[in-house]
């Protein structure tokens, strides 16, 4: 949902029809507690998304390897595969808390892009966007851009999109009991 729909879905309970400074400075501050972007702006990712995020990757400050496949991408911090200049992490690399969360800001901005530039503008919630952006940090941009599930937001069935989030819970060919609690997450986000 965008600021205007919002204001617009507001709008005919004014008196009047007519929002007075009052309602707009709540309104905006609505706004801001779901993380909707004002006119102009990019979308971006909501807290609830950040964390959802956050509670899956966790933190590690010592490089370790991938538990889907028992090798790469080797990965640190929350969830990171390559440093600041793009260079792959290597094993025995160790990070401060404060640089794998500068190096995830970066990813999450990169992904947030990313999966706004593969929307083409298509109509998204907050809750929408965070759960796949969650996904395309997971899973990576190219292969969130070659999904069903995109395909299916983008042509409006919603339901058949959330149901594509249980898809993606395999890694080295092999269903993952992590993959799976994510994706439901993610599915319920979604939904919201």
């Amino acid at each position: 949902m965008s600021r205007k729909a919002l204001f617009d879905a507001v709008r005919p309970f004014a008196p009047g029809g007519k929002l007075m400074p009052l309602h707009v400075e709540a309104i905006d501050e609505l706004a801001d507690m779901f993380a909707l972007p004002r006119e102009g702006e990019a979308m971006k990712v909501s807290r609830a998304g950040i964390d959802l995020i956050h509670s899956f990757e966790g933190f590690r400050s010592e490089a370790y390897v991938d538990p889907g496949t028992g090798g790469l991408p080797i990965t640190i911090g929350f969830g990171s595969t390559t440093d600041e200049e793009g260079r792959p992490i290597k094993l025995g690399t160790v990070w401060s808390r404060e640089r794998a969360a500068a190096r995830f800001q970066m990813d999450l901005d990169r992904f947030a892009a990313g999966v706004l530039d593969a929307l083409d503008g298509s109509p998204t919630t907050q809750g929408q966007f965070d759960a796949m952006v969650s996904l395309a940090y997971n899973v990576g941009l190219a292969n969130f851009r070659g999904s069903t599930l995109l395909k299916m937001h983008k042509a409006g069935d919603y339901a058949g999109a959330r149901q594509q989030f249980g898809r993606w819970n395999r890694a080295g060919g092999r269903v993952m009991a992590g993959l799976t609690r994510r994706r439901a997450a993610e599915a319920a986000l979604y939904a919201s």
